[in-house]
């Protein structure tokens, strides 16, 4: 019975580090973009601000039960793809015996696309054009992304016969080498397709606010957008710890995490200040070239 409880504990506590992290990693993304254009910018914590305000609020604007549950799909994704991520390899609270089996990377694999298509078939029932067009984006880059991504992570399958997060974890304690140095190619690859998945700028067309009016989230307000903002905080720490556990040896404790995460993040905030917007068939292109030029290499590394 403690064991249960100590693994509930355990759940909520990795939930709420997550959202903590993911937000206040939001909040330093505005502020850094601010001061690099020479402007002071909100507050790190602002963005806990705009949920307690957003959840507070209520909308009337309602499309049908899909609107409801696209929300519900995005929340959903982050949390059950979080309870399969190991967070520390270290002990304590957020180490605990979570979702993990054998095949668990291959899961994610998907499972981290679920949120996105339940997000799109809630912005489809809206009606709104520029939730059409932000959906027709994103799904469109999705499979740009996507696709090196799969071929980054089936690299490091084929090169140590595991699917499993934890089991790389373990190979790398045990040879001391991270998997970035093992496969260089890969790690290359699924950096390159990170910067899609954070939907960045140069790879913000999804949302596009000047142009499409946010796209997606056009008529999502009140606590509909507050279950976003969460979810899109949740979901940016997965990505991060994964890639941390994958194919830099995971951490041990939380300062370890936070540098290691935190590095990953710049990448993506500080190639966006630097990048104005693609347009669509620009950002597939790039994804098609180079990442998928690294994704093949990485394959061939690892097989041979």
């Amino acid at each position: 019975m403690n064991t249960i409880l100590f693994e509930i504990l355990g759940a909520i506590a990795t939930i709420l580090l997550a959202f903590t992290v993911g937000m206040f990693y939001g909040g330093a993304r505005r502020k850094i973009i601010a001061r690099i254009q020479n402007r002071v910018g909100p507050p790190v914590y602002q963005n806990f601000i705009d949920v307690i305000k957003l959840y507070s609020k209520e909308t009337s604007i309602h499309h049908g039960a899909m609107q409801h549950m696209g929300p519900v799909f995005a929340i959903t994704a982050s949390v059950t793809s979080l309870m399969f991520v190991p967070v520390l390899n270290g002990g304590g609270w957020f180490w605990f015996d979570n979702l993990s089996f054998s095949g668990d990377l291959i899961f994610l694999v998907y499972m981290m696309v679920f949120g996105s298509l339940g997000m799109a078939l809630g912005a489809g029932q809206t009606g709104n054009p520029n939730s059409a067009i932000g959906v027709t984006r994103g799904l469109s880059q999705m499979v740009g992304y996507e696709i090196p991504f799969v071929m980054s992570m089936v690299a490091l399958m084929t090169q140590f016969h595991t699917t499993s997060i934890t089991g790389m974890m373990e190979i790398q304690a045990q040879s001391g080498t991270w998997m970035m140095f093992s496969n260089p190619f890969a790690f290359i690859t699924a950096v390159l397709a990170m910067l899609g998945m954070f939907h960045y700028s140069p790879f913000d067309i999804v949302h596009a606010p000047a142009e499409v009016a946010s796209g997606p989230v056009s008529e999502f307000g009140g606590k509909y957008l507050g279950l976003m903002m969460s979810s899109g905080s949740i979901f940016a720490f997965v990505k991060l710890t994964l890639f941390v556990n994958v194919f830099m040896g995971g951490a041990s404790n939380l300062i370890e995490l936070v540098v290691k995460t935190f590095a990953l993040y710049m990448i993506p905030v500080l190639y966006g200040v630097t990048s104005p917007r693609y347009r669509t068939e620009q950002a597939i292109t790039y994804f098609w070239k180079w990442p998928l030029f690294f994704g093949v290499i990485s394959l061939l590394w690892a097989a041979f």
